[in-house]
């Protein structure tokens, strides 16, 4: 094979089974964890006064350049030592896929929620936003159960996509907008202003990984004839790309998404996704878990393909 094809595919094969074997290790120090603590330090100290909109776009724009340049030309430094580069790049793959603890984190919400009630709205609050200490059985498992299905998108289809157009640093930089987002991104004081432009990034960065993460779960389960279903409800969502592919596990587990919500003290009518108010099950975790295995594998694969053959049609 091509040295230089496999230098840009392994790092890709690497990341991602490290990333199946080992997760995120508790106690190993993460990126974005540290991109986390800079937008704190930083949005404390910027969000105030005057132009809140014009200092947002700065702090957001700065950050996300701030990543990706560095390890742009950091990368080109180590060209003479192929193998170096490898490795790096196989690092940054790893850490900014999140498929294992995703589904992890999501399992454990189901078994703590078997244990009781308050145990699950625990587990919960370790992964959604909203508030969750007055959720029923029913509205923890459709919190985990969306949130396994719009992270397959954040946390495993959208940083493939972004490596395959921009390689290393455009995975990494690409969690920088998705950190920014979660962080900064919201719609209540004191975000509105400051973090609006961050939101606007993520939805622009997101626009096409998770309209393609909600075709290939329906691929990968057979249920193509969702796709109506899909443009139907996907759209209806108060975000512009996350209502995707939760009307894709909507539409393959028959069950509704959505509804009204508390975040930060304010209750938020979102539309429901589906009609059928069937009650979730072990079962239809186990469901969720496959598709989203099988798409994350579809969307390597659809990766790893199209680098060889731009590489090949570049040559």
């Amino acid at each position: 094979m091509d040295i230089n094809l496999l230098i840009l595919l392994l790092p890709l094969v690497l990341g991602w089974m490290a990333d199946k074997l080992w997760g995120d290790p508790p106690g190993l120090p993460h990126p974005v964890a540290g991109f986390g603590k800079i937008i704190l330090v930083g949005e404390k100290r910027a969000n105030k006064g005057k132009h809140k909109p014009f200092k947002g776009a700065l702090f957001a724009v700065g950050l996300i350049a701030a990543v990706f340049f560095p390890v742009c030309f950091l990368l080109q430094a180590l060209q003479p030592y192929p193998w170096a580069s490898l490795l790096l790049s196989s690092v940054i793959v790893f850490f900014c896929l999140a498929g294992k603890t995703l589904i992890g984190e999501v399992r454990q919400v189901f078994a703590a929620v078997d244990l009781s009630v308050a145990a699950g709205r625990t587990q919960v609050a370790r992964i959604v936003g909203r508030d969750t200490s007055s959720l029923s059985p029913q509205q923890i498992r459709t919190a985990a159960l969306e949130t396994l299905a719009e992270n397959l998108s954040d946390g495993v289809i959208a940083p493939l996509f972004w490596f395959l157009l921009l390689g290393a640093p455009g995975m990494l930089a690409y969690k920088m907008v998705n950190t920014l987002d979660s962080m900064i991104g919201y719609k209540n004081e004191p975000y509105r202003q400051f973090g609006c432009w961050a939101a606007r990034i993520d939805d622009v960065a997101n626009y096409l990984p998770a309209r393609l993460t909600a075709f290939l779960m329906l691929l990968v389960s057979g249920k193509l004839t969702l796709l109506p279903f899909v443009k139907k409800y996907g759209c209806q969502h108060a975000s512009p790309n996350s209502g995707y592919p939760e009307a894709a596990l909507a539409g393959i587990l028959n069950c509704r998404f959505g509804g009204p919500n508390t975040y930060f003290g304010e209750t938020v009518n979102k539309p429901y996704i589906g009609s059928n108010r069937k009650e979730l099950t072990a079962e239809d975790l186990e469901i969720a878990v496959r598709i989203n295995k099988k798409a994350e594998t579809a969307m390597v694969i659809l990766t790893a393909c199209c680098v060889a053959t731009i590489h090949i049609l570049l040559k």
